[in-house]
Formats: C-alpha cells, structure tokens, sequence
C-alpha cells in the first residue's frame, strides 16, 4: 500500500459531522476521506472520489461545476448518514496543475475548448490516476462503492485498482452561462455523463437555456433577461400585492435554474419591500447569481433578506441616498453604488453600465411591474420569459405598465418563440426586437 495514515479528527461542518482521516502518499500528495457511518456493513458505500480545484472548490470559479459538485456530494453523503468523500490533493486542472490549468484558461478564452487547450499547450488532456485513492478506500475497510460522478473513465480506473463499482450516480448540478460549453466539451470529448437538457437532480423541466435564447452581451451593458409569473389575465400580483405563490412549485424551480445560469439576479425596491425575497438558489443544485437591488433612496431595511447568505449583492443608488446608510450597508459587505439619476428614479442606462463595467454580462431581472416596464420602454431587454398560471385575479398588479403606445405598430416585436407546458403552468419565452439599435452596443 502507497498510503499511510497520518492524522484522525472530527471535523463538524455545515453539512453534518465527518469522521476525517488524512492520508500521505508515497508522491507526497494528501489523501483527505471524510466518513459518516459504519463504512465496514451494509454493503456498496456511497463514494466521492474529488479532484483538486482551488479556482472551483475554494473561489466559487464559474469556468466548473467542480465547486457545487463537492458541495452536492457532501450533503449527500451526509444525508444518506452512510459514505465517503476522498478529497484528492495533486490533481489540479486533471493532473497538470494550478499554473498549467491557468494558462489553460487562457487558450481557452481564444476559442479553444478544454480538450484542444490542454492539448495545444503540449499538456495530457488528463493525467490523474486513481491508485492510492483506491489504496485510502482499502485503508478505511471498503473494497465496493457506489460512485457519485458523471465521469465513467473514473469508475473504469478505481476498477482496474481492485475496488467493485457496483455503480455510477450522477452527480447532475445546474450550468451556468459561463461553464455550459465546458460541461458540453466533458460530455462529448470525455465521455461524462450529463443530464438531459432540463434535468437537475431528481427534477425534469425546459431547457433553461432555450427560455433564456442565445446569451450575448456588450460592451455597454449586460445581456438582459426579464422574467415573471403572472396569472391568465396578466396580473403579477392582487390589488393588496400578495403574489405568493402564483405560479406552481416546478415553475419556480424553473426560476431557480435561470438564476443559477446567470451572473446577476436584479429587483427593485419595491420587491424588496414587499416580498422580501432571498434571490438565492436553493430549489436546484446551483450557484446563486450576484443580487442587485434599484433603489433611489437607500428605503431598503438592513435586515432584508437579499442581504443575508453568501451571495454577493450590490445596490445601485443615486446622490438622495442617506450617506450614513452607505456607510452601514458597506461594513455590512454589500457594495453600494452611486448613480445618475433618471425620470424613474436610478438612470437604467447607467445601472446597466456600471453591472457590465464590473464584469457582469447576463443579468436576470424579476420585477417588480416599475422596473419592467421602464426596461421595455427604454428597449434594454433582450429576452422576455413568461409564466402563466391557471388562475385569474381581476383587479391587481400588471406585469408591464404604460409603455407610451399609441398604436398597435408600435408596440415591441416579440420573435423567436419557445413553449413549455409545466404542470399547470405555461411557459412562454421570446427574444425581444428592439427598435433603438443603440440599445445593446457595440459588440
């Protein structure tokens, strides 16, 4: 055996209590395996055999899935109270390291895909080997597992070392804008397991990227999404402003799943107000977006939801804003940017602007009626999601407000249609015919 234990400890984290277990290689690399349960009865363990990724698993990189992988690994080993997580020192990048894996990215950002970077930069296209994880899995007293991994050939090499994999359970999180092509290259050129194109985890819907069209932003703003339920008769929420729940539970984590695709995750103040929403993903395996906030006077409470948790969020204001408030919201760790001030309250040009100067370039916008009505009129929104409920309110909230349409002719052009019957809900998404052709930019 190449392996020896070096240290035996609990480590408590948000997911549960580990039994951990370091391991040292005869290569000098370390071998963390963090256990829950008897791993020596009651057949096939749960197994996660991970491979280092500093920019993924410690920085929250969105170029991988690496990160949310992990993180869904451990819940599940934890929840199944019987498993094991075999954390991998030395396989940075698939083998080849912190630095090479950057230069990588750096080829990768030319045009190439993850295969031809590695490739063009004379580096293997994997260069991991599974042994002394396999010889860790012996230490611990487990000769068959049931792995958690999209990656058959992983499966194949803890095989060829002497272990049963009984079976392959796919570890399905939901893509982002920003790693869709590298999932895509993993499935077809390395042969990984990926779930169909509306599938995360246990859950079936549309594809998020047919609701959310072709993804392009510019150097003037983001690529922008409106997205909203609203009942048969066009209402997003009653006469008194109750909008819980609307749509149904699928659709929802429909809007989860276009949150985790996206950079930024926008609301006004007034849905902040009312709705306190949190902007998070929590009903798909996902990374929750950055929060953005309108809010012209700085009304929004300092404990207000969509300033919790771990995601980032900013708050776009104007010179009206009480600067003691900036002050506090600031030590709190959200950014707070002073704006322009338009007819509507913060100028949407320039919040636009200051979100793709900071590095944003697809932003996913839920409301409330104000800001999506002053979107359209200023023809800034690129693509247009809508869900539609069996249900009709009469007298309430509309989606979109006065627009300045005098005649049918002028009112905006919705093309490229997709339909998704959900449960009881319908999902309609459309791009956006702009008529201002200075409304995105130049390229």
């Amino acid at each position: 055996m190449n392996v020896r234990e070096v240290a035996r400890l609990e480590l408590p984290t948000s997911y549960g209590f580990f039994d951990a277990r370091a391991f040292e290689s005869s290569s000098g690399f370390v071998y963390l395996a963090l256990s829950v349960g008897d791993l020596s009865t009651g057949g096939p363990v749960l197994t996660r055999v991970h491979s280092e990724c500093l920019t993924g698993d410690s920085l929250g990189s969105l170029r991988c899935d690496c990160g949310l992988q992990l993180h869904t690994a451990l819940r599940a080993i934890a929840a199944g109270e019987r498993g094991v997580m075999i954390y991998v020192t030395g396989h940075e990048g698939r083998g080849v390291g912190l630095i090479n894996k950057l230069r990588s990215y750096v080829v990768q950002d030319a045009g190439a895909d993850t295969v031809d970077a590695n490739l063009h930069l004379g580096l293997p296209v994997d260069d991991r080997k599974y042994d002394d994880a396999a010889s860790v899995l012996c230490a611990l007293g487990i000769d068959s597992i049931r792995l958690l991994s999209n990656n058959p050939d992983k499966a194949a090499a803890l095989s060829r070392a002497g272990l049963e994999v009984v079976g392959l359970e796919p570890l399905h999180v939901a893509a982002h804008n920003r790693n869709i092509n590298y999932l895509q290259t993993k499935r077809n050129r390395l042969g990984h397991l990926r779930p169909l194109a509306g599938e995360v985890g246990s859950l079936q819907f549309p594809d998020p990227g047919k609701l959310l069209g072709s993804i392009r932003s510019s150097s003037r703003r983001p690529y922008v999404a409106v997205k909203y339920a609203q009942s048969v008769d066009g209402r997003i929420a009653t006469a008194v402003g109750d909008s819980k729940w609307i749509s149904g539970e699928g659709e929802r984590a429909v809007s989860h799943s276009l949150r985790a695709r996206c950079d930024a995750c926008l609301v006004g103040i007034g849905t902040v107000l009312l709705d306190d929403p949190q902007l998070t993903v929590r009903m798909v395996p996902g990374a929750s977006p950055i929060r953005v906030v309108l809010d012209t006077t700085l009304r929004i409470p300092l404990a207000a939801s969509v300033l919790e948790g771990d995601a980032a969020t900013v708050i776009l204001t104007t010179a009206r804003a009480d600067h003691k408030k900036i002050e506090q919201l600031r030590r709190q760790g959200v950014s707070v940017r002073v704006l322009p001030e338009g007819p509507a309250g913060v100028d949407m040009p320039a919040a636009l602007a200051s979100l793709r100067g900071s590095g944003i370039k697809s932003l996913l916008v839920e409301g409330g009626s104000k800001v999506i009505t002053e979107l359209l009129r200023e023809h800034l929104v690129d693509r247009l999601v809508v869900a539609c409920a069996p249900v009709i309110l009469g007298r309430g909230v509309a989606a979109v407000g006065d627009l300045r349409v005098a005649r049918v002719s002028q009112g905006l052009s919705l093309t490229n249609r997709s339909v998704f019957v959900l449960d009881d809900d319908v999902m309609l998404a459309w791009d956006v015919s702009n008529n201002n052709s200075d409304a995105r930019g130049s390229e």
